[in-house]
């Protein structure tokens, strides 16, 4: 018994990847730039330098970007900062916006 099978190809695939965002420190006028830094390195694993560069940003700014990343992830980071900022007597602030 024959039978006749048709096979349907795609042949062209889009892939959607998921939207970016920005998380920012914003700059108050009683967090430590010690604190800060701290917060770069240990939350967004920033070596001193660079976690130094985005410090002074914030400082001079009133913002600096910390990282790019999903919606979820960016979240996560900032009820870090918020956590830890609070457990350590801070008013540091984070926010996120789109890429």
């Amino acid at each position: 018994m024959a039978t006749n099978t048709e096979l349907e190809t795609i042949s062209e695939i889009s892939l959607k990847y998921p939207k970016r965002y920005k998380v920012l420190l914003l700059n108050d006028n009683y967090t430590s730039m010690e604190f800060v830094i701290d917060i770069l390195m240990r939350i967004f694993h920033k070596g001193y330098d660079e976690a130094q560069n985005i410090m002074l940003q914030v400082h001079e700014n009133g913002k600096g970007v910390c990282g790019v990343y999903t919606h979820e992830i960016a979240e996560t980071k900032i009820a870090q900062v918020h956590q830890k900022a609070r457990d350590n007597g801070f008013p540091l602030r984070a926010q996120m916006e789109n890429e």
